[in-house]
């Protein structure tokens, strides 16, 4: 992967390195925008196959949370740090977990403000705490705003909600069919959501506890990785890792409203987008449905005021519509659709800010 290049055409400000040889911190932090405000993204650790893998992972999830940011009219721009590691492994070992996780706060620290952490995959409240020992720069602790998942699972099913009522005339979710793929504090919440106004779900997650938790919670009915994308469901909801929509999974598809959690569902925009369109396929944008951890952890800073994560959550559905809206007036794709969303928005802040105040 040519790093420049890739960072060249899609706008990137830093990507930075980070290695700790005392507590095996090893990761990575991208900046990919900032005209909006400062970079806010959670902080993911995963045991990555290769440097590469992890390295195009936080690139592309950068970029997701630039867009993010400016849908949901938040005064933040995207970033995104991933490293690389086993997450159970790590929380069981107490000493090396704090080592971890405090080096890891130097090295946010050290961007001065530029970028702010947040939870993410395989992170948790108490490791924002260590974090928090060495930054100021970090959102989502226990006593202010805390576990930012809730309120992402709740943007999702208000997004979902949206979806259903442009196909059904209702948002109504009795009797229709889910597919969950992934079942982490995002999407078990949004099972429970799902379940609790009569969804029938269908359920798949690499831990085989978490999938028996769903089938014995919400009499979900289990599946196989390699069924759950394929299911002749209603809604097919990703709440895993990103790239799952791609050339190889499009054939498979029989669902009527792709909707979830993860980030870059779809693996290329352009083409894979433009697929599930003519397909037929009501996609809701990733970035714009799981947008409520985001506006929880932003209230944070600006003043945490829960009603007012509410009522700003609450909004997705309608941005989900009008997104459904203006595709169907265009024939764009849904996707293209809230690109240009962002994009508008960004060009008309930085052109804001050029007005020279007099200070």
């Amino acid at each position: 992967m040519e790093k420049f290049d890739y960072m060249e055409k899609y706008g990137y400000e830093q990507l930075v390195y980070m290695h700790d040889r005392s507590s095996g911190l090893k990761g990575l932090i991208c900046i990919h925008n900032t005209v909006l405000g400062p970079a806010l993204g959670g902080t993911r650790i995963w045991d990555y196959a290769c440097e590469e893998d992890a390295v195009l992972d936080v690139l592309r999830l950068a970029r997701g949370m630039t867009k993010k940011a400016a849908c949901a009219g938040l005064n933040l721009g995207g970033g995104k740090a991933v490293l690389i590691g086993n997450s159970k492994k790590l929380r069981s070992d107490t000493v090396r977990r704090e080592a971890f996780w405090r080096a890891y706060g130097k090295y946010v620290e050290s961007l001065g403000g530029r970028y702010i952490t947040a939870e993410d995959v395989g992170t948790s409240p108490e490791d924002m705490e260590y974090i928090h020992m060495e930054t100021e720069h970090v959102t989502g602790l226990r006593n202010t705003s805390g576990d930012p998942s809730p309120l992402t699972a709740l943007g999702v099913y208000k997004g979902i909600k949206a979806c259903v009522k442009e196909l059904t005339g209702t948002s109504k979710l009795e009797g229709m069919t889910v597919a969950v793929q992934g079942l982490g504090h995002v999407g078990m919440i949004l099972c429970k959501h799902l379940s609790d106004e009569g969804a029938k779900l269908f359920v798949y997650d690499l831990d085989a506890e978490r999938i028996e938790e769903a089938v014995k919670l919400f009499g979900a009915t289990a599946v196989s990785g390699d069924a759950i994308i394929g299911l002749d469901v209603d809604i097919f909801a990703p709440c895993a890792l990103g790239a799952v929509i791609n050339s190889e999974t499009i054939p498979t598809l029989k669902c009527k409203i792709i909707a979830g959690c993860a980030n870059n569902v779809l693996k290329d925009s352009e083409i894979d987008g433009q697929k599930i369109h003519e397909l037929g396929i009501l996609y809701a944008p990733d970035y714009v449905i799981n947008a409520g951890g985001l506006i929880n952890v932003y209230q944070e800073i600006i003043g945490y005021d829960y009603n007012a994560v509410l009522r700003q959550v609450d909004v997705i559905y309608d941005r989900i519509r009008e997104i459904i809206r203006t595709s169907i007036e265009t024939n764009k794709p849904t996707y293209l659709v809230a690109d240009e969303m962002a994009e508008k928005r960004i060009e008309m802040m930085s052109k804001i800010k050029s007005i020279y105040l007099g200070k």
